[in-house]
């Protein structure tokens, strides 16, 4: 048998890791969509990358774009967790939440907020 004849090797995994590599990206603010959709672009980028290297599979370039896009949607997402917990547990932003709570007025609630601003600028 030829080289020919045998049938070349798919990697199907390869253009799915790198559109949701690219979603990733653009919808790391999501969270949600930003940390699942970058491991999964990791994992199939991560197969796809093996099935190439291991049995020739065509698109070897594209699973590995999937992956490293999968990769900084992913930590973009974690990043923008772990800022988001640390300003929800601020005393600032308590205070905030307290002020906000006992405010009676928009006028009430317009000033909390400017002394928020105070307290975070100083």
């Amino acid at each position: 048998m030829s080289s020919f004849d045998r049938p070349q090797p798919k990697n199907g995994l390869a253009i799915p890791a790198l559109v949701l590599g690219i979603l990733a990206v653009v919808f790391f603010w999501t969270v949600l969509g930003g940390i699942l959709l970058g491991v999964l672009a990791l994992v199939f980028g991560i197969l796809g990358m093996r099935r190439a290297r291991r049995d020739g599979a065509p698109h070897g370039k594209q699973a590995i774009a999937g992956a490293v896009l999968g990769g900084i949607g992913l930590i973009a997402s974690l990043v923008l967790v772990a800022v988001g917990a640390s300003v929800l547990n601020s005393d600032e932003f308590k205070n905030l939440q307290e002020c906000v709570e006992q405010a009676e007025t928009q006028a009430e609630m317009d000033q909390c907020e400017r002394d928020y601003g105070n307290e975070v600028n100083d």
